[in-house]
């Protein structure tokens, strides 16, 4: 009997090493050479235009089959709000009253705050930036609307190939890529921090890192498109971006190198930490050290003194934000008196939503979700190099930075912190609202007194 399974247990054997053979030699021939060495088939874009056409089809036979039985689409933009003019809370309350009350506190006052309070919970300007960015029309993912593949069979259809394709194909690809790129990095930068301090431990170093990134990139199925390249981050610079997702780091390393800054951490994050600080001056803090704003102050200072090293990356947001608008630039960066380089990224959520909602989902699970996506498309934008001017204090120059970056990305521009998607709404806004109501009372008590 062991004599007959013996030669099909040696044929299963020999065609799974024959399977892997090939798997891996097409993906060092199609994507890892290429990515090592800068240049590309445009297979991604082909990829991408094709997805494009059997996006409208989709569109077409969900719009069509939506008539057939006589259903409404569902419009994210309309909700049936009426947008009002902002008037000054002495109006408001004067209108509430209809001009005929004392003008002094009256019960009916605090109605006002709780019409304000419930305008601010339906049209809220700041949480609805930390949930995913609706889509007019159905990109083929359960996720983006479970409803859309139940209009029609085909359809149906359809979205059960792109099941099999993404999971079945695309996602044991792009894991393959992802560690790939992520035990070169490690391997690479450890071996490269052998070597001596010099022009050629910097120079294998760069080119270590651009490597890694652009097979983590490939690993992702990203599809980026770079404009303004004359105004790239310099040495002895601050690079400041917009926040999308933690991708944001491989979008923007893919195409230059920088200087990363953040926390340790452990596990194997801290093991690819302490691989790339061997081979660049990476600026990693310990989790005490990060609350001390005079340290980290000095650490950004002394780095960017010195040209020969890397151009800072750092996010100022300080959060993830869904890619419709900028939030508030946290001032630190811009407090150093060095050349800062804006750069705008946005996103094409058509393909795939880029961005991670930290509360919601853990990074194992969002990076599924990226794999398992059609493609990262975004586009990235190089603006001209700002600095800060005579008189322009650390707050002035980081909101100058941040409406560059939006106009750019054709992102919303907004002043709230992004801080506010965890912490509850901090004092002094709700002592600014106190204070404009007292002097409400006391200039209409002034008033009444000259009267």
């Amino acid at each position: 009997m062991e004599s007959y399974l013996f030669p099909f247990d040696s044929l299963i054997c020999m065609l799974l090493g024959i399977s892997f053979t090939v798997w891996f030699t097409l993906l060092l021939v199609f994507i890892i050479v290429p990515a090592i060495l800068g240049v590309s088939f445009g297979i991604r874009r082909l990829y991408m235009n094709s997805l494009i056409k059997l996006f409208e089809w989709a569109t077409l036979r969900m719009e069509r089959g939506a008539r057939e039985k006589n259903q409404h689409l569902y419009k994210p933009y309309s909700n049936g709000i009426i947008a009002k003019e902002p008037a000054s809370l002495e109006q408001e309350i004067q209108e509430m009253r209809r001009g005929g009350a004392e003008p002094e506190f009256d019960m009916s006052d605090i109605f006002n705050f709780c019409r304000r309070g419930v305008e601010s919970i339906v049209d809220d300007e700041v949480t609805k930036r930390f949930t995913a960015e609706e889509l007019e029309s159905w990109n083929l993912l359960t996720r983006s609307n479970y409803n859309f593949h139940h209009i029609s069979t085909r359809l149906t259809a359809l979205w059960g190939v792109g099941v099999l394709i993404r999971y079945g194909f695309l996602l044991p690809l792009r894991v393959t890529l992802a560690f790939t790129g992520v035990g070169l990095l490690v391997v690479q930068s450890s071996i490269v921090g052998l070597f001596p301090n010099g022009r050629m431990k910097n120079y294998l170093s760069d080119k270590v890192h651009l490597m890694c990134y652009r097979i983590c990139v490939r690993a992702l199925t990203a599809i980026i498109t770079y404009h303004d390249s004359e105004n790239k981050p310099k040495n002895g610079g601050i690079c400041v971006a917009n926040h999308t997702s933690p991708i944001d780091v491989i979008i923007l390393a893919s195409d230059g190198c920088y200087a990363m800054v953040g926390q340790v951490h452990g596990g194997l994050m801290g093991v690819i930490q302490r691989a790339m600080v061997k081979a660049c001056p990476h600026i990693w803090f310990e989790r005490s050290e990060v609350k001390d704003r005079h340290l980290v102050a000095k650490r950004l200072s002394d780095h960017v003194a010195d040209k020969s090293k890397l151009p800072i990356l750092i996010f100022p947001e300080g959060t993830c934000i869904n890619n419709t608008s900028v939030m508030m630039f946290k001032k630190g960066s811009f407090e150093i008196g060095c050349t800062v380089y804006p750069v705008a990224i946005k996103y094409d959520p058509r393909f795939g939503d880029a961005f991670w909602n930290s509360s919601k989902f853990g990074m194992v699970n969002y990076l599924l979700h990226m794999m398992s996506s059609w493609a990262i498309v975004c586009s990235v934008w190089y603006l001209p190099p700002m600095s800060r001017m005579e008189g322009e204090d650390a707050v002035q120059f980081a909101n100058r930075v941040k409406a560059a970056i939006a106009r750019k990305g054709g992102l919303a521009d907004l002043l709230w912190d992004g801080g506010l998607k965890r912490g509850k709404v901090k004092e002094v806004f709700k002592e600014e609202q106190q204070k404009l109501y007292s002097k409400v009372l006391v200039g209409s008590s002034e008033d009444r007194s000259r009267s």
